[in-house]
């Protein structure tokens, strides 16, 4: 489990890829210290376990439903990537409840400065867009942000200094893939009202919307 807290920014130094899947090596340091081989490290918000260690780097394997559903099979030697380690028990939570497990890509449309923050458009496909509302949660690259607007193609997020300085998302430009993770509290309520592909709730769910409106969620 992560919280979208990017601890640093590593550097891919190899990917070694046979058909869609294979493995990463990441240049890094912060995230190795306490890391065994077993451990999972999040990379660009990807959930991906630590195979083998050095001094000052490490290497993951990738299988094929990770290059599927993600953007790692389009990043190359020299990319910069977003790392997290796991949470651990009785750590501050900075962001919000992040599995790893990447629900879609999207496409970056535009960056746009407004005063000290940027505001960063991302165009995604439909079944990623559903459950991406304004005010919420969405991991971006691994990155938890908060949604600030959303139209029927594209959302929006608003990008403060420090967060453009500590990740990667701000060294991007349009055009760029980046991977998305819904919020999970959205993915369980979706589940089961039984929404998805018509829009309505299961009769039989005992789980409804006028429910969910009277107790606040």
């Amino acid at each position: 489990m992560f919280t979208g807290i990017v601890e640093e920014m590593g550097r891919i130094r190899q990917i070694l890829l046979t058909g869609n899947s294979g493995q990463i090596r990441i240049e890094a340091r912060k995230v190795l210290e306490g890391t065994k081989v077993g451990d999972s490290i999040a990379v660009n918000g990807v959930c991906l376990t630590v195979v083998s260690l050095s001094q000052d780097g490490f290497t993951a394997d990738i299988m094929a439903e990770t290059y599927r559903r993600s953007g790692l099979g389009q990043q190359k030697a020299g990319d910069l990537v977003n790392l997290e380690r796991a949470m651990a028990a009785g750590e501050r939570f900075g962001g919000h409840i992040m599995s790893g497990h990447i629900d879609g890509t999207g496409v970056i449309e535009s960056l746009r400065r407004e005063e000290n923050a940027v505001w960063v458009t991302i165009r995604t496909e439909p079944a990623v867009l559903r459950l991406i509302v304004e005010k919420g949660s969405i991991g971006i690259d691994g990155i938890s942000l908060t949604v600030a607007s959303v139209s029927e193609t594209a959302f929006q997020v608003s990008v403060i200094p420090h967060t453009g300085e500590e990740t990667t998302l701000l060294k991007k430009k349009a055009g760029d893939v980046v991977n998305l993770e819904n919020d999970i509290v959205g993915k369980y309520v979706e589940k089961l009202l039984g929404l998805g592909n018509g829009g309505r709730a299961k009769e039989s769910s005992g789980l409804t919307m006028d429910f969910l409106r009277e107790y606040g969620i």
